[in-house]
């Protein structure tokens, strides 16, 4: 996991369950398991839906393995739970990465490249450090070069940059991966705790 100090890693492995079995299932602990936040988050979804936030870095090597297992949970949620993902900021190092990873989403190609981006820190050894590196990455995936830079540099892509910098202190973020939940809990990475926190976390907040 990628702290604000150092680097270390977690993650974290769960099923949906009901209210009752989620909670008896987790045993949370407060400040432990989870951390209650000093003070609401902001949300992006409407009534009755739960927001779930992601935060990773491309270059954290436990995220990378936690994305599989994320992408599975996602599929099990139902629909009243929102997912998204943020790419963090704790240092200038990390700007190109979460640009790489807004320009993917506004090009529309998040679904097929978002793993290979991955896969292109941990296994193929790239270095996502400038704008010159990720476009020249992305060129090699068939994206039109001058299009990614454009969009890359572009307003959109700055604004999100910004919204994911003011999300990560929002949640008190200083470690990947952890999961944001409902503007209210972040959940740091935990074995295989983290994603069964999560659940139990959901379920209370739908009750509520």
């Amino acid at each position: 996991m990628h702290r604000r100090q150092f680097h270390a890693c977690l993650v974290g492995l769960a099923a949906t369950t009901t209210l009752p079995a989620a909670l008896a299932q987790a045993n949370l602990r407060e400040g432990t398991d989870y951390r209650r936040l000093s003070k609401p988050a902001p949300v992006d979804t409407g009534p009755g839906q739960v927001e779930v936030l992601e935060f990773f870095a491309y270059s954290c090597i436990h995220c990378y393995r936690f994305e599989p297992l994320m992408t599975e949970w996602m599929r099990k949620l139902p629909k009243e739970v929102v997912v998204r993902r943020v790419p963090v900021g704790f240092n200038a190092a990390f700007e190109p990465m979460q640009r790489l990873y807004y320009t993917l989403e506004a090009m529309g190609r998040l679904g097929d490249l978002h793993e290979k981006a991955f896969k292109a820190v941990h296994e193929e050894r790239e270095r996502f450090n400038s704008l010159d590196a990720v476009a020249a990455w992305a060129a090699k995936q068939g994206l039109d070069r001058q299009t990614f830079t454009q969009t890359y540099q572009s307003f959109g892509v700055s604004g999100k940059v910004k919204r994911a910098l003011q999300l990560q202190d929002a949640y008190e973020v200083d470690a990947t991966p952890s999961l944001g939940i409902a503007g209210r809990f972040l959940v740091p990475g935990q074995a295989a705790r983290t994603l069964v926190v999560a659940d139990a976390l959901i379920a209370r907040v739908r009750q509520a």
